[in-house]
């Protein structure tokens, strides 16, 4: 099975592509999984990678006690993923963040990213938690915490506590609930209803930003005013 053809599978048919990865790879599984969550949080165009329902499917199947595989160790395998994905794409978006913005450039001119500097360190902390549960959001926070120069060790603790909570709570949710005879029986919507609840932020912000008449450096600068 190819990794693009998995990923395709994953996105699709979660729960029985998951089933085949975890009876053909057995404790591989850890690996493939820490590569999916890791390149999901890590890379700033892979934001498509399959995530929430991913992970309470997870969680669902390793109660199912037919895998071999430990919750606890499974646990701490996508943690850790989690948050070094974050961690590089901050150092990412650290690096080559300011260099995509120049004073003469009529898109991402230089005082957009001194605002976005500023409005990072007021507001970064709630933003790195929060936007782990939002699928793309997630993948593009910690790029642009690094581009806008957010501090290191204040994006390292709420990257850690956001880590933490979104692996364990989607994880244990599939955990508790995968035994549950309804759940068994109507998995595949409820990942479904997962996935779509998950993605309908995203969609009211880009609509909210679509169709708002102000610019976005506008309103970068009024909610900074505001506090």
């Amino acid at each position: 099975m190819e990794f693009f053809d998995l990923l395709v599978q994953l996105l699709t048919n979660t729960k029985d592509t998951l089933e085949q990865i975890m009876q053909e790879y057995r404790t591989w599984t850890y690996l493939i999984l820490f590569i999916i969550i890791f390149a999901e949080t890590g890379f700033v165009v892979t934001p498509f990678l399959p995530g929430d329902s991913m992970l309470f499917a997870v969680g669902a199947l390793v109660a199912g006690e037919g895998t071999g595989l430990n919750i606890w160790f499974m646990l701490i395998i996508l943690i850790i993923a989690a948050i070094t994905g974050n961690t590089l794409n901050y150092q990412l978006g650290k690096y080559f963040g300011i260099k995509v913005f120049k004073e003469n450039n009529k898109i991402l001119k230089l005082k957009y990213y001194h605002q976005s500097h500023e409005y990072f360190e007021k507001h970064g902390a709630k933003a790195i938690v929060f936007s782990r549960f939002l699928p793309i959001i997630r993948t593009i926070a910690p790029f642009v915490a690094g581009a806008a120069r957010m501090s290191f060790g204040k994006f390292s603790f709420y990257n850690v506590v956001g880590g933490i909570v979104w692996i364990a709570s989607l994880l244990f949710a599939g955990y508790l609930l995968g035994k549950i005879p309804f759940v068994e029986k109507n998995f595949e919507i409820l990942v479904l209803i997962i996935a779509v609840g998950t993605f309908l932020p995203v969609i009211y912000g880009a609509l909210k930003s679509l169709f708002s008449k102000k610019p976005i450096e506008k309103q970068i600068e009024e909610e900074i005013k505001e506090d």
